[in-house]
């Protein structure tokens, strides 16, 4: 087996690690499971595939190393959004806009750039804007970017966020997976419909039900400032302003353009695969969340250079599947039949406890 054969998650870890030289670790590290047919998860006994990638790919390119460095120009972008988010507030405001005419602004632009945002949050939970030396930087500039959401989310994100990257489908800990629940509930076209709609409200209750951590005082001040923006906005701007936010927020994470992300990235659309990217021009609205394999193989690579990464170690990316428009992956999601909320790849595995934040 060459190291070439070995590029894509397809074949058994046995086989890469022994491919590439490396001892494999024990089996009992994951308990094997029967693999889930219909009406339930895809279980794996595997180890994730990205920390072996990683380590192959660092072995014949260590150049991608540099890449492993802060974007400062990052925060200038947020903060530009940020600002004009809050403009868009004073304009508002200052309109007699129908309603109808605020939800399609909504939908059309402050969505986009509130769901840019919460990707944003999503560089500042690796470090990404000020570096790992200094985290507590990265946390509150987070919740800066978190103003125009409208709904308090960025430390709480970062807590769970860690843990997916981690324990990639480890049941119990990966918060990003549906409940059992979600679907055994949400089984049909008409039902994943209302599922997708719904799931900006999904996403926030799940992470308390599967794996509840205790508040820390960081959310709490997130809360209390998000809170106080939005009571800012409320009385300066008027209802039709915080509609907007609001409205932007949980239409862009529902049934939106920008959303199919969600979908994009770990449901298994190709057998034997629970990772993807995405290399269209979305990329540009959302620091490049496309890149998905690479970016959870090299999760300290800022967004802006996962196409250095793909570039430098392209034999390694391009025979994996990937997907070419993030709308066709929400189309397939909700009319193809074998394509479920348990389309994701599960593993239970005896793990450490979590890390300290």
């Amino acid at each position: 087996v060459t190291v070439e054969a070995c590029t894509h998650d397809r074949i058994s870890s046995e086989q890469f690690l022994k491919a590439v030289g490396i001892v494999p670790p024990p089996v009992s590290i994951c308990e094997e499971k029967t693999m889930g047919g219909q009406g339930d998860f895809e279980w794996v006994y595997t180890e994730e595939p990205h920390a072996t990638r990683r380590k192959v790919i660092l072995e014949k390119y260590p150049e991608i190393k540099q890449l492993m460095r802060p974007d400062p120009r990052v925060k200038y972008l947020v903060s530009a959004m940020v600002i004009f988010q809050i403009a868009s507030c004073y304009v508002i405001g200052a309109s007699s806009l129908a309603l109808p005419y605020v939800l399609a602004l909504s939908y059309c632009l402050g969505g986009v750039l509130n769901h840019s945002l919460t990707l944003a949050i999503h560089e500042c939970s690796h470090n990404l804007l000020f570096g790992s030396s200094r985290p507590k930087a990265n946390k509150l500039f987070s919740i800066f970017a978190n103003l125009p959401i409208g709904v308090p989310m960025a430390i709480s994100f970062k807590k769970y966020h860690i843990e997916h990257h981690r324990l990639q489908g480890v049941d119990g800990y990966d918060a990003d997976i549906p409940t059992q629940w979600e679907a055994n509930t949400f089984n049909s076209t008409p039902r994943k419909f209302l599922w997708m709609f719904l799931q900006p409200l999904f996403y926030a209750l799940r992470p308390m039900l599967v794996f509840p951590k205790p508040l820390s005082g960081l959310e709490l001040l997130n809360v209390a400032v998000q809170l106080s923006f939005d009571a800012l906005v409320l009385y300066y701007c008027g209802w039709r302003s915080l509609l907007y936010l609001l409205s932007g927020t949980i239409l862009s994470m529902g049934l939106h353009p920008m959303a199919g992300h969600f979908i994009a990235e770990h449901y298994m659309f190709s057998k034997g695969h629970e990772t993807y990217s995405y290399y269209g021009l979305l990329n540009y609205l959302t620091f490049n969340v496309g890149y998905h394999n690479e970016h959870h193989d090299f999760p300290s690579v800022p967004g802006s250079k996962l196409p250095e990464v793909r570039r430098i170690a392209s034999e390694f990316y391009e025979d994996l599947p990937s997907h070419p428009s993030w709308v066709m992956v929400i189309w397939r999601f909700l009319t193809e039949p074998q394509m479920s909320l348990y389309s994701r790849v599960k593993r239970s595995c005896k793990v450490q406890p979590p890390l300290a934040e």
